[in-house]
């Protein structure tokens, strides 16, 4: 398994890590920023990251049955702890707001689902994709990421492993440390196009 330095190495060569002056969705300012993405793209360092993950995986959760992903963020990161892993893997995709399964994605009664994302701060695909779990009468055995920067927050009750927990500070606009106030913010990610 990588250590934290070695992942967090990675990370930042990938740009998956960067920092500077940033505007996060929630309107929040941080002087980091996470974006898998970048890691994804680069599939000899993500895979690094991914045998690592599914080796904690395997220590933790002993016996499941499918990966459940939440569209955009967690498609690739699932798919390739899947392969590694040998299991089936699906993906949830947003109708009208909601998550939904589609492509004749099932989740069997009874089955044992891991949730998989790229990263987890709120929890809130995480949660959603859970709602799907239940709806279709299956058990959760837990939640997994490459990075985990929710420090507790999220709302998960159950079991979170990742490769990398981040404590990342943010600050609201009028509350910057003045190592951010005279660094030109930035908007980057999905949500701020």
């Amino acid at each position: 398994m990588l250590s934290l330095e070695e992942s967090l190495k990675i990370l930042k060569e990938t740009d998956a890590l960067i920092e500077g002056h940033f505007i996060l969705s929630s309107g929040l300012h941080s002087s980091k920023y996470v974006q898998c993405a970048q890691l994804m793209s680069k599939p000899h360092q993500a895979i690094k990251i991914c045998e690592s993950l599914a080796n904690k995986i395997k220590n933790e959760f002993k016996n499941f049955d499918l990966i459940l992903s939440p569209a955009m963020g967690g498609i690739i990161v699932g798919y390739e702890l899947g392969k590694i892993l040998n299991k089936q893997t699906i993906f949830s995709e947003r109708v009208n707001g909601e998550f939904k399964l589609r492509r004749n994605f099932q989740i069997k009664k009874g089955i044992k689902v891991l949730i998989v994302e790229d990263v987890i701060t709120t929890g809130k695909s995480s949660l959603e994709c859970l709602e799907l779990v239940k709806a279709n009468n299956a058990d959760i055995v837990g939640f997994a990421c490459i990075i985990d920067r929710s420090n507790g927050k999220s709302g998960i009750k159950d079991k979170i492993i990742s490769q990398v927990k981040l404590d990342i500070p943010t600050y609201k606009k009028e509350n910057l440390p003045k190592e951010l106030q005279f660094i030109e913010a930035v908007k980057p990610g999905s949500r701020n196009l």
